[in-house]
């Protein structure tokens, strides 16, 4: 079962990485950055799980390379994608209706609150880490689930960068590559990464962390990923209505016509 005692050092490593990230956002007067940190806050804990294990396995290894991989990368393009002053306008709306204080009150609004979700979809870095079971075939399909995931997430960013990197695109709907199958690959990918972290952790017993695939599908669907940014999307563009007609959400699929 779950070692509560290597958990909260999960907790411990996240909370840190977030209160340095709240005093920064004070000197910035922008909270922008708590995207760049949310897969750093996650990376950490699985390194706080590992340092505090009783010895590292192969499995130990694996799952620190994938995690770190992804997290590296996600941070890294998120960092680029939002870099200057602005503040985003997800994070400027969150301030308007927050305030007066907002300074304070984001400690716990935004990175406050992204600690305690990142905290929870940890559990299958902990349940991998934790145990001593050897390696299995689950092992390897989880791997080759979050590999398949991984380069989903890169290719549709990447080709989401090079549509808006041209000025003519401006106000346009893409709908080549991966785009075209789903009105958020970059999304599916995640999902894909979670549900290929858990199966690393079933293999090792733990079958308790099931609740972080599914909290990140849930958040990816219903609250920060698709609900959150259909709505803004619709309204800057006139086209993504017919886009959004014919196109999934979710799942790649081909479009209706």
């Amino acid at each position: 079962m779950m070692d509560w005692q290597q958990y909260l050092h999960g907790l411990a490593s996240i909370s840190t990485l977030a209160f340095a990230g709240w005093l920064l956002s004070l000197v910035r007067n922008n909270v922008t950055h708590v995207d760049s940190l949310w897969s750093l806050f996650i990376a950490s804990a699985a390194f706080a799980y590992a340092l505090n294990a009783d010895a590292p396995t192969p499995r130990t290894f694996l799952v620190l390379f994938l995690v770190t991989l992804w997290a590296v990368r996600l941070s890294a393009y998120l960092t680029w994608r939002n870099w200057g002053p602005h503040e985003d306008h997800r994070y400027v709306a969150i301030r308007k209706n927050n305030s007066p204080h907002f300074w304070l009150k984001s400690l716990y609004i935004v990175f406050g609150l992204q600690a305690v979700l990142a905290w929870v979809i940890s559990l299958p870095l902990l349940g991998a880490i934790e145990a001593s079971v050897a390696l299995t075939r689950l092992d390897l399909l989880g791997a080759l689930l979050f590999t398949f995931g991984f380069v989903w997430q890169v290719v549709a960013d990447w080709q989401l960068s090079l549509f808006k990197a041209n000025a003519s695109h401006r106000g346009q709907v893409l709908r080549n590559g991966l785009w075209r199958y789903s009105r958020h690959p970059n999304y599916f990918g995640e999902s894909c990464i979670w549900w290929g972290f858990y199966l690393i952790a079933l293999a090792a017993g733990a079958w308790w962390s099931v609740l972080s695939p599914m909290l990140m599908t849930l958040l990816l669907l219903k609250v920060s990923g698709v609900a959150l940014l259909e709505k803004d999307i619709a309204e800057r563009r006139p086209d993504y209505a017919s886009y959004r007609k014919n196109t999934n959400a979710f799942f790649p699929w081909w479009p209706k016509k």
